[in-house]
């Protein structure tokens, strides 16, 4: 591993390198690994996003905290520790404190890995899909970490949309509140994780990797604003599930949810467990398929942006 700027945070060399001489990068979370599916599926599953990240250009950086110390980029064998360990912590934003100062090793949501990748200057980060506002929040106050950290991290996020368990007209009036730039890549609608559609207008449509990597320049780079950006990749057709189908199941996962009385960090992976039962698996197989279009697009994208960033060098 190479040394960091940050103290506790290691750069595996490979990405070290590619972030010195300004080469694509594309930051991977790992809560998927340790949270989402079993072993070997896991590591399988990681190990294919990563080549898909290589197979478009750009270096993968799986992000996770390993006995204290931040990784950025995972070797082999770091990885399958990850996926075969027991008692990995789910560590968003405000785990991240706790997990370095007691050497405790921790899978990174969406909002702990941004955090991680922007500390070394990686600038564009794939993911299945974003937490949100969660349906019921104004008697419970749940609302995910993810937005506040799109408020003030500078990494665009791409990702299937909200997930489709939360209440995603509120999560979208809450990113514009915060002013967090959202846009559609390639559609007028704004999907919901399973579905390509929510029934939602896109806030912004951008077609491509190299109309995203022009508002990332403009952005950052002209405009000198420190907020995450939130691209929305509508899953393929040929995956997606109907929005009126999966919506009816996420409903009944919902009155499962309050029956026993589920609450916080348990919440997402309580429902999702439940929708992939209800589904018959057919849940999982979207949720794997839009996670290799996310990271196929993301590393497009960051191609692009680097290519970008490159041409408006200084002469």
């Amino acid at each position: 591993m190479t040394s960091s700027p940050i103290p506790s945070v290691s750069v595996l060399p490979e990405v070290a390198d590619a972030l010195a001489h300004g080469a694509p990068v594309v930051a991977l979370e790992s809560t998927i690994i340790s949270h989402g599916m079993p072993f070997p599926q896991n590591v399988e599953m990681a190990t294919e996003v990563e080549g898909i990240v290589r197979a478009h250009g750009a270096v993968p950086a799986t992000i996770a905290v390993l006995d204290g110390v931040c990784q950025v980029g995972l070797t082999p064998e770091q990885l399958h520790h990850l996926a075969t360990v027991g008692g990995v912590f789910k560590a968003t934003t405000r785990d991240l404190p706790w997990l370095v100062a007691s050497g405790s090793t921790g899978a990174t949501t969406v909002a702990a890995t941004m955090r991680l990748a922007a500390l070394v200057g990686i600038r564009v980060f794939a993911t299945g899909g974003i937490g949100g506002v969660h349906r019921g929040a104004a008697h419970t106050f749940d609302v995910s970490a993810d937005l506040t950290e799109l408020s003030i991290t500078p990494v665009a996020v791409v990702s299937a949309g909200v997930k489709s368990i939360l209440d995603i007209a509120l999560t979208l009036e809450r990113l514009e509140t915060l002013g967090v730039p959202v846009v559609v890549n390639g559609s007028d609608d704004f999907p919901s994780f399973y579905s390509r559609t929510s029934g939602l207008p896109a806030p912004r449509r951008l077609d491509g990797a190299d109309q995203l990597a022009a508002m990332l320049h403009a952005t950052w780079d002209q405009l000198g604003l420190h907020t995450g950006i939130s691209i929305a990749n509508p899953i393929p057709a040929a995956d997606e599930i109907p929005a009126d189908e999966i919506g009816a199941v996420i409903t009944e996962a919902l009155h499962e949810l309050d029956a026993q009385g589920v609450t916080g960090q348990d919440v997402t992976p309580f429902l999702l467990r439940r929708v992939v039962d209800r589904t018959e698996g057919r849940s999982l197989v979207a949720n794997l398929a839009l996670v290799r279009n996310n990271a196929a697009t993301a590393a497009d994208l960051a191609v692009a942006y680097s290519r970008l960033r490159r041409a408006n060098l200084p002469a």
